[in-house]
């Protein structure tokens, strides 16, 4: 380890002890002024509309699994293992009640099933409130 000479080192003017009741600042050739802050527009704080687009954008082309929840029941393992063709498990939903869709494991929707040229399809019927959308986010 390198030794530092004693010519070397900062010399800082010996500290003067604190008398009782005096405050910690010394007021010797330090000078104190109060802080300047800078001041901020409300429109300063908002972005604009065309920077704003700009980072949607980046999010529009991201894929995002949706799937559609007819309904949820528990069976047993032994049943799990008795299925075969033909085999029925019945759901906790009534068939005219509405399915859950689901986007990225948040239910985000409600529908209706409905057949467009031979292939399932579903109506949005009713979507999720945004504060429970929201709140859904942190889990």
């Amino acid at each position: 380890m390198e030794q530092i000479k004693n010519d070397e080192m900062l010399k800082f003017p010996p500290r003067e002890e604190k008398k009782e009741g005096q405050a910690d600042v010394s007021a010797g050739d330090t000078e104190i002024r109060a802080a300047e802050f800078q001041q901020f527009d409300a429109a300063d704080e908002q972005p604009t509309s065309s920077s704003h687009d700009r980072k949607l954008d980046l999010l529009m082309g991201l894929m995002l699994p949706v799937s559609i929840e007819l309904g949820r029941t528990e069976i047993e393992i032994r049943n799990v293992l008795d299925l075969r063709r033909g085999s029925i498990i019945e759901f906790d939903k009534m068939a005219s009640e509405p399915v859950d869709i689901v986007v990225n494991g948040k239910k985000m929707a409600e529908g209706e099933v409905v057949v467009i040229d031979k292939h399932f399809a579903i109506r949005v019927t009713n979507l999720v409130n945004t504060s429970e959308r929201i709140k859904g986010l942190g889990k």
